[in-house]
C-alpha cells in the first residue's frame, strides 16, 4: 500500500464523482453522488467536501495520507487564484472554490477546467500514459480540449488554452454561428450537437435518408446510419471528421504532439470516424509534423475526470 493517496473531484451540472488514486494515476475508488446545484455555490462545495472526507473514511486509508486534493470544475476559471468566474452549467460567478474547499478540508486544493482534467487523465494514466506531449479532444454535447507539453497542462496567459472547440475551422460560405458567438467553430460541425443539427437539416430538405425514420433524432442514430450505408448519414460523418481531422493539422505544426486521443460520447463510433479523421490529417499535415502521429481513442472513459484531476497535485 503506497503512503500517500491523491484524490480527484469531477464536478458535473447532475453528479459529483470522487475518487480516490495512486501515485501513478491507479484509481482506487469511487464514490458518486447529485450536485444539487439548485442549492447554490456553498451548498455544492460543502457536498465535495463531505463526499470527499466519505470516500477517505470508506477506504482503507487514513486521512494523513491524503497528500493533495484537486478538482475539475466547468466553466471559465482563474485558475492561478482559484475562482470560477462563471459556469454556465452550474450558475457560479467569482465562486473562491480552491479557498473554499481548503478551510473546508484542510488540505491542500488545485482546481482546473473539466476538459482539462480530462485531457491529463488521459496523459498520465489513459491512452497517453508515457508520452509528454499530447491533445486531447473531447466530442460531445460540444467540443472540449486539453493540451498536455512535458506532461503538463498547458493553460495558456488567461487560461483558455486547450479550447479546441473554438478554432474556427469552417469557410464563412458554410459557416453558422456557435454559441460562443464566434462563426465556424469546429463546435458546430464535429460535436454531437451539430451532427443531430447537420442531420436534422437534411431530412427537413426531403434528403431520400433512413434518419427520417427517427422520431428524435441522436448522432447514434446518424453514425449507425453510417455503418449501414446511409449516403447523408456518411456525408455528415465525413463532414464532421474532415473539420477535426483539419483542426489536427493545424495543432500538429504549433503543439507537433505525438498522439491525438480523442474521447467522449461521439468517439464510439469507432473506424467509421476515426479513419477519415486520419486520412485527412495526413493529407493535410506537413511529413515533418505528422510523421510518427497518432490518433486514437481515449480509454478511461468517464473516469478519466477523476484520475486527472487528482494528478493536479503530481504533474
Amino acid at each position: 500500500m503506497s503512503n500517500q493517496i491523491y484524490i480527484g473531484v469531477d464536478l458535473g451540472g447532475t453528479n459529483i464523482k470522487v475518487g480516490i488514486c495512486d501515485e501513478q494515476g491507479k484509481l482506487l475508488q469511487t464514490l458518486e453522488g447529485p450536485t444539487g446545484a439548485e442549492n447554490g455555490a456553498e451548498a455544492v462545495i460543502g457536498r465535495i467536501a463531505q463526499q470527499v472526507r466519505q470516500i477517505v473514511e470508506e477506504s482503507p486509508f487514513e486521512w494523513e495520507q491524503v497528500a493533495g486534493i484537486g478538482a475539475g470544475l466547468a466553466g471559465f476559471m482563474d485558475i492561478p487564484e482559484g475562482f470560477v468566474k462563471f459556469s454556465p452549467n452550474l450558475q457560479w460567478h467569482n465562486v473562491p472554490a480552491k479557498k473554499m474547499l481548503e478551510t473546508l478540508l484542510g488540505k491542500t486544493v488545485k482546481i482546473d477546467n473539466d476538459a482539462n482534467v480530462a485531457a491529463l487523465g488521459e496523459a498520465w494514466a489513459g491512452a497517453g500514459a508515457g508520452i509528454p506531449n499530447v491533445v486531447c479532444y473531447t466530442l460531445g454535447t460540444g467540443v472540449g480540449g486539453g493540451i498536455i507539453i512535458n506532461g503538463k497542462i498547458y493553460q495558456g496567459s488567461a487560461g483558455m488554452a486547450g479550447e479546441l472547440g473554438h478554432m474556427s475551422v469552417v469557410p464563412d460560405i458554410e459557416a453558422i454561428q456557435c454559441g460562443c458567438g464566434q462563426m465556424g467553430c469546429l463546435e458546430t460541425v464535429s460535436s454531437a450537437t451539430g451532427i443531430v443539427r447537420m442531420a436534422k437539416e437534411a431530412v427537413e430538405r426531403g434528403e431520400r435518408t433512413s434518419l427520417a425514420l427517427h422520431e428524435k433524432i441522436e448522432a447514434k442514430h446518424v453514425f449507425d446510419a453510417a455503418k449501414s450505408g446511409d449516403e447523408v448519414s456518411l456525408r455528415i460523418v465525413n463532414r464532421a471528421a474532415y473539420y477535426l481531422g483539419r483542426s489536427m493539422a493545424a495543432m500538429a505544426v504549433i503543439i507537433n504532439p505525438k498522439r491525438f486521443i480523442i474521447g467522449g460520447g461521439v468517439s464510439k463510433a469507432g473506424e467509421i470516424l476515426f479513419q477519415p479523421i486520419r486520412d485527412t490529417f495526413k493529407k493535410y499535415t506537413p511529413e515533418t509534423a505528422g510523421e510518427g502521429v497518432e490518433i486514437v481513442p481515449a480509454i478511461l472513459g468517464n473516469d478519466a475526470g477523476v484520475v486527472g484531476a487528482a494528478g493536479l497535485n503530481l504533474r
